[in-house]
């Protein structure tokens, strides 16, 4: 019997436009070393282990009438060369040309008569390295029924572990008279299929007049000249295309900060996140006179019994807080996000990000589309941002026996929104990436380099600190070294925290857990 979709679910897809892809994106790059891992290796290691997550050959198959909410089928005609491309960066192969590569990918909806995900093989990064750009639909990936793929792709070892695949073959399609059929019967039936029929056609109403009234706003905002009320530089409407902004730091700086004025890495984290905007700002000549602090969403691990990859979806929650931007003293604004979050400590259940790491074949990917998700929900509430950071593990992962040198999430856009950061952990480094819109900010690159300068602000108060060199130039080799640190530079295309209790390991609250 196929699965419906859940209203949650049904609402992703009914809220992405052209302009809003609701899809996930995570880079990882990889040193092949001795390993031999290209492209056909990496077709044949997703063939061998795609069926741990069924739902990535399943498509959405609309019901007629809508009598009910669409199900999941399996795709017919599922062709693994067409989810896993390959592509190549010209020379040098830097991070600048990977993150542009990036930005153009991601602009992109995916294709919902497929199954929704890609995988990108990158070739051609400086010193032989290699990249995988992977895309989930927000709908896809739930931390319930499915985690993301990458959370099966990587061991905790070089050595390749071959676990055969399996003999899959699609089971027939219903017919829409079968469709409609099943419909009446599972409505007729269950009062929560019944109750999840009549809730998506009154968002599909609502969205339906919210869109409206939207177009409205804007054509009177022509007219007069205008700006709508909600929109700011951190709030507005937004373009198709992306810039994609990576700022590549040290686990250890954030852990010296942390053990000289208290709180947690995380803490230090949006701290620096809320140094970062401060000075971007400030580069706009924004008045900080009336936006003394900017109101962020942080997911936070709410679970309080043994974590299961199946049922992470259902253990996270919104956390709000205010970052403020309007104080210039680094010291005092990580005090106030620390206090932020003293109430969340104090429920006694939070989880250690340690603990999150230590999961069999953890990918933060997975955690990261658990809060896109979660801060997606939250749209509308006033918040003008969403963070989400994941602590992930302190030792290297492999790929067919390629190491994973580094890794950065690519979040989404919600709707309204202008930016939005993910920051996760590896390997002793700690990534911050924004995702923003290509024409309503074009200077995000700054906003990087004002991130980084936050983060050397905060370690110039821990004594005996030293300024702190950049790891790499702009434009400079697309070899990714953990502990050093990168500047920033930005991408993008013209077309084209969880968090939980503390712990002494692990780069701060995340979609798993707040550290110490």
């Amino acid at each position: 019997m196929s699965e419906r979709l859940r209203p949650k679910d049904l609402a992703f897809l009914a809220e992405e436009t052209p302009s809003t892809p609701m899809h996930n994106a995570t880079v990882e790059i990889f040193d092949p070393g001795d390993s031999g891992f290209d492209y056909d290796k990496l077709v044949e290691l997703i063939g061998d282990r795609i069926s741990f997550v069924p739902r990535y050959r399943q498509r959405i198959q609309q019901v007629p009438g809508r009598l009910a909410n669409p199900v999941w089928i399996d795709d017919p005609h599922f062709d693994l060369g067409y989810h896993v491309r390959r592509s190549a960066l010209p020379r040098p192969g830097s991070l600048d040309q990977l993150r542009e590569l990036v930005a153009r990918i991601v602009s992109r909806p995916l294709d919902r008569s497929k199954p929704l995900w890609e995988v990108y093989f990158v070739e051609g990064l400086a010193e032989g390295r290699v990249a995988l750009l992977s895309k989930s639909h927000q709908a896809l990936v739930d931390g319930v029924s499915t985690v993301d793929l990458g959370q099966v792709l990587l061991d905790k070892s070089p050595e390749v572990k071959s676990l055969g695949g399996d003999q899959w073959a699609p089971r027939r399609a219903p017919s829409p008279g079968g469709l409609a059929v099943g419909a009446v019967r599972d409505t007729l039936r269950s009062r929560q299929v019944a109750s999840d029929s009549v809730r998506a056609r009154a968002a599909s109403l609502l969205r339906t007049a919210d869109a409206a009234a939207e177009t409205t706003g804007r054509v009177l905002g022509g007219v007069t000249g205008r700006r709508a009320a909600h929109e700011g530089p951190l709030v507005g409407t937004h373009g198709q295309q992306r810039r994609v902004v990576s700022v590549h730091t040290d686990l250890a700086d954030h852990r010296a900060i942390r053990d000289v004025h208290g709180g947690t890495v995380n803490d230090v984290i949006l701290a620096t996140v809320a140094g970062g905007l401060r000075g971007w700002l400030m580069t706009r000549h924004e008045s900080l006179g009336g936006l003394r602090r900017v109101r962020a969403v942080v997911p936070v691990s709410v679970i309080d019994s043994e974590l299961e990859a199946t049922s992470l979806g259902s253990q996270i929650a919104p956390h709000f807080v205010d970052l403020p931007i309007g104080e210039p003293s680094p010291v005092v604004r990580l005090h106030q996000v620390s206090y932020s979050f003293k109430v969340h400590k104090e429920t006694g259940r939070g989880v250690a990000a340690n603990r999150l790491a230590g999961i069999a074949g953890f990918a933060p990917a997975t955690f990261h589309a658990i809060g896109s998700r979660v801060a997606a929900a939250e749209v509308g509430r006033g918040m003008q941002l969403s963070v989400t950071n994941v602590p992930g593990p302190q030792s290297p992962l492999y790929a067919a026996g390629a190491r994973m040198e580094a890794t950065f999430p690519v979040p989404p856009l919600p709707p309204h929104h202008l930016l939005a950061i993910g920051v996760t952990s590896y390997d002793g480094g700690v990534a911050y990436a924004i995702t923003a819109d290509r024409d309503a900010v074009p200077d995000v690159d700054v906003l990087g380099q004002c991130l980084s300068e936050a983060l050397a602000e905060l370690l110039d108060t821990v004594s005996g600190s030293r300024p702190r060199v950049p790891r790499g130039r702009k434009g400079g080799s697309a070899r990714a070294k953990p502990r050093t640190t990168k500047k920033t530079t930005s991408s993008g295309s013209k077309n084209g925290s969880t968090t939980g209790a503390r712990t002494g390991s692990g780069a701060g609250k995340g979609t798993g857990g707040r550290t110490s």
